[in-house]
């Protein structure tokens, strides 16, 4: 199963987390889930940031960086966490209709209704076991893929 656009393209998922067993953990079970839309990874918000804006190392014309079509968001991260990137995403004229997937530990109330307030399009709550991952992701895919609208990337008719 692969997203596309609506021009046809296939959306790139961009998946924003720090513990690098998380990031392998989420691609294998995206994979699992039969998703083979194409993941670029970021370490923290100001990387996703720096990703999103083409600045810092992803300033070079020749770094593969496409615009993502989705963006999976953990919310506890060094240098600048998940809630002040969606917040500067979300406040972002060019960025804002991304669709920003907190996937995170918090159970947090105050996160949960924080994050919606800013604008995310769904929370979701990390799984302990791997097993549950992959559940989740396949629901998740199944939605998000199957029956979800997504607007065109940057908000013009190509």
């Amino acid at each position: 199963m692969q997203l596309f656009d609506p021009h046809g393209r296939p959306v790139t998922i961009l998946l924003a987390d720090d513990d690098e067993e998380d990031r392998e953990l989420t691609r294998d079970a995206l994979q699992d889930a039969r998703l083979a839309n194409e993941m670029k990874f970021v370490v923290d918000g100001q990387d996703l940031m720096d990703y999103l804006k083409r600045e810092g190392a992803y300033a070079e014309p020749s770094v593969d960086a496409p615009r993502p079509g989705i963006i999976l968001l953990d919310l506890n991260m060094p240098k600048k966490d998940g809630r002040e990137a969606l917040a500067e995403i979300k406040a972002d004229e060019s960025l804002r209709r991304i669709p920003v997937v907190v996937l995170t530990t918090s159970k947090d109330e105050e996160d949960i209704f924080r994050s919606y307030d800013l604008g995310v399009s769904s929370f979701i709550t990390k799984p302990v076991t791997f097993a549950g991952l992959v559940d989740v992701m396949r629901s998740w895919t199944r939605y998000w893929f199957e029956m979800v609208e997504l607007p065109n990337g940057d908000g013009h008719d190509d």
